[in-house]
């Protein structure tokens, strides 16, 4: 098997998470004590949009390896669908699949359920509480958290942050909550 081969096939988590997992270290023998994606988006205003809004007032070229990162998953992103091949089809677990028809999805095909995420969808009432009230909650979250989930949970944990280890057990419950309560009753209306 050659390079070009061994690159295009997914990575067993025991290759995966310790590249993760160096991201740490790296970062803290550069001098950085952040990372995370939601905070690219303030660096991205901060550049696009010179306001004098305290907020987006601060010096976001030191921050430009963060926009770089961004680049690189947005980057990457594009190659692997379009160049990388996946042998294994998408398997969600048989209960799963139960679960989700008692709640009217029924279409597996993709990464996302074309039931809650397709473009018909958008101009519906579905549309506006999944992707647009949804969209909002996960922005305002991050925000009101300090940080996105990538950002607590890998590098705030590594760091030993108190605020970090509270966001990321947040984010757990939150989910549970999301899927076991709130989805079902969501579902229920639309």
């Amino acid at each position: 098997m050659n390079i070009i081969e061994l690159i295009r096939q997914p990575w067993p988590w025991y290759v995966a998470g310790p590249l993760i997992g160096l991201t740490v270290p790296t970062l803290l023998l550069l001098g950085n004590k952040s990372f995370g994606v939601s905070s690219s988006l303030r660096h991205i205003c901060a550049a696009c949009m010179p306001a004098n809004i305290s907020f987006f007032n601060y010096n976001w070229k030191k921050e430009g390896w963060n926009l770089m990162f961004v680049l690189g998953i947005l980057v990457g992103g594009f190659l692997a669908t379009q160049f990388m091949a996946n042998p294994n089809e998408i398997v969600i677990a048989q209960d799963t699949q139960n679960d989700l028809a008692a709640l009217g999805i029924t279409n597996f095909a993709g990464l996302m359920p074309v039931e809650l995420f397709s473009v018909e969808n958008i101009f519906s009432m579905k549309g506006l509480i999944f992707l647009v009230f949804g969209g909002f909650l996960v922005g305002f979250g991050t925000r009101y958290a300090g940080g996105c989930t990538s950002g607590h949970a890998i590098m705030g944990l590594s760091n030993l942050q108190i605020p970090s280890l509270i966001a990321t057990i947040c984010f757990m419950i939150g989910g549970f909550a999301g899927t076991h309560l709130l989805l079902p009753w969501l579902m229920s209306f639309v």
